[in-house]
C-alpha cells in the first residue's frame, strides 16, 4: 500500500500482502466501480462518549412517555439475550427478531411518538461521530461515490443525529433503515416497507425498504439505487461487529475490504477480528485510518 493506513497507529492487518492485492485491484478499476457500505452505531458513531459508553440511536429515543419508555426497555430486557444467544437456530431467531421490531415499533404508534421528540432526544444524547467522519464524506462525495449507511435501527433518528451532529448534508449518503410516517401533526402513525431488523440488516434490504431519500434532508429527486450500487462491484466495508461483514452479501461484488472497529474486550476479540477483516482498527479509533486507505484506493 502507498500511505501508512495498514501500519495506523492502533490498527491492525493480518495479512498485508492480501489488502495490498485488493487495494490494488480497486485503485485499477477506478472510483466509479467503487462503493462504501457502512453500519452506524459504534462504526461512525463513537463507542465513548465523555468517558462513558456511547448511546445507540436505538438506546438514545425517549418518546415523552415514561410509560412506553419502559415497556420498550423490557422488550429489549427480554430480546436481547436472544439476539445475542448462539444456540438459537437463526431461521427461529429471526422470526423472534421480527417479533420483537414489531412490537417495539407497535409501541412507538400507541405512545404517540413524535418529530418533536426525535430531535429533543437527539439533542440530549451522549452520541457523537468519530473524528475524520466528515474528511472521509467529504472526500467520497467529491468523487461521486456512493456511502450506504445500512441499520437495523430507525432511519429518521439516523438523518437527526447526521443533521444535529455535522450540520451539512452530503449528496451520496443513504440511509437504508426502518423509515417513519408522520401525520401533520407530526405524530407517528406508520412505518413504511418491510421491517429491517438485526438479521436482515444487508444489500438485500434494498429490495425491502422505502426509497431512500436523494440527499439527506431531502426526499424529492429520484435516484435508481440499484443502478447506484449493482454496478459497484468494488465495496469497502466499515462495521464494528463480525455479523457487519453479511451487510455485503446482497451484492455480487469483485473486491471488498472489510475495515472493523473493535471497541472493547480487545485482548478477548481481536484473533476473531483479525480472521474476520482485512485491518482492524483498536481501542475506539478515529476515522483518520480509513480516510488514509481511501486515498489509497482513490488517488
Amino acid at each position: 500500500m502507498s500511505s501508512s493506513s495498514a501500519r495506523a497507529p492502533d490498527s491492525v492487518v493480518a495479512d498485508a500482502d492480501a489488502l495490498a492485492r485488493k487495494v490494488a485491484a480497486i485503485r485499477a478499476a477506478g472510483p466509479a466501480k467503487l462503493q462504501v457500505i457502512s453500519d452506524f452505531d459504534g462504526t461512525l458513531t463513537r463507542y465513548w462518549y465523555d468517558g462513558s459508553r456511547g448511546q445507540s440511536s436505538h438506546g438514545l429515543l425517549r418518546q415523552g412517555n415514561e410509560e412506553f419508555d419502559a415497556k420498550r426497555e423490557a422488550l429489549f430486557e427480554h430480546y436481547h439475550p436472544i439476539e445475542i444467544n448462539p444456540d438459537i437456530p437463526l431461521l427461529e431467531k429471526a422470526k423472534l427478531m421480527e417479533e420483537w421490531w414489531g412490537k417495539t415499533h407497535g409501541l412507538l404508534i400507541e405512545g404517540g411518538l413524535t418529530q418533536n421528540a426525535i430531535k429533543k432526544s437527539v439533542a440530549d444524547a451522549a452520541i457523537a461521530f468519530r473524528d475524520g467522519v466528515v474528511e472521509l464524506f467529504e472526500f467520497l462525495e467529491a468523487r461521486d461515490i456512493p456511502v450506504l449507511v445500512f441499520s437495523a435501527g430507525l432511519a429518521d433518528i439516523i438523518e437527526e443525529v447526521f443533521r444535529q451532529k455535522l450540520h451539512r448534508s452530503f449528496k451520496n449518503i443513504k440511509i437504508v433503515s426502518n423509515r417513519m410516517v408522520f401525520n401533520e401533526e407530526g405524530s407517528l402513525v406508520a412505518f413504511k416497507g418491510k421491517t429491517i431488523h438485526v438479521l436482515n440488516k444487508n444489500e438485500h434490504s434494498l429490495d425491502m425498504a422505502a426509497p431512500v431519500h436523494d440527499s439527506l434532508g431531502d426526499p424529492n429527486g429520484s435516484i435508481d439505487d440499484y443502478s447506484l450500487v449493482k454496478k459497484r462491484t468494488n465495496v469497502l466495508l466499515l462495521g464494528d461487529h463480525i455479523g457487519d461483514l453479511g451487510m455485503s452479501d446482497g451484492l455480487n461484488y469483485e473486491n471488498r475490504i472489510a475495515a472493523g472497529f473493535l471497541n472493547t474486550n480487545i485482548e478477548k476479540s481481536l484473533k476473531d477480528y483479525s480472521k474476520a477483516f482485512d485491518i482492524v482498527y483498536l481501542n475506539d479509533a478515529s476515522m483518520r485510518g480509513v480516510v488514509e486507505l481511501v486515498s489509497d484506493l482513490c488517488p
